[in-house]
């Protein structure tokens, strides 16, 4: 039950609401969106220490459900990336950001990487007009949405 997994995620990450994590059920999934501020320094896609005890945690309460695809996003702003080296865009950053979540939840053994999918969608999926610095900030997110598998559910239904 989506409904009972929202609470217990909101549970689980109870100290970081209001810090940028919000946790919401939407179109029959589940949304849990973290402002980039809360795991990465500006510019970065390592994963600060406040960020990887937000995912370890993440991680046990994924761990004990079943029947669940997770897709990991990596969203930013539309101010173009300023840096030297592989990376060449807000595409390329997004991407690195949700890899970089992924392979913490992946950390848990009793998380299969096969239900888990990295995406990028770098500043085309914007929740807020980039026209404050507020609004930005909320743009620069990771959303890791839960969604039932339908493959389990229609067994499931199939057996009533």
């Amino acid at each position: 039950n989506l409904n009972r997994l929202k609470n217990t995620i909101a549970s689980a990450l109870l100290g970081y609401q209001g810090e940028g994590l919000t946790v919401e059920h939407r179109d029959g999934k589940l949304y849990v969106s973290l402002e980039n501020s809360l795991l990465f320094a500006s510019g970065s896609w390592t994963v600060n220490k406040n960020g990887q005890e937000a995912m370890n945690k993440l991680s046990k309460v994924l761990a004990q459900q079943e029947s669940l695809e997770i897709t990991v996003e990596g969203h930013t702003d539309n101010v173009p990336y300023v840096g030297s080296g592989f990376v060449k865009d807000n595409w390329d950053l997004s991407v690195l950001r949700a890899t970089a979540i992924v392979r913490i939840l992946t950390k848990n053994k009793g998380l299969s990487s096969k239900i888990i999918t990295a995406s990028a969608k770098g500043p085309f999926r914007l929740i807020l007009e980039n026209n404050t610095p507020e609004n930005m900030a909320a743009n620069r997110r990771i959303e890791i949405i839960l969604s039932p598998n339908i493959d389990k559910l229609m067994e499931l239904l199939e057996m009533y």
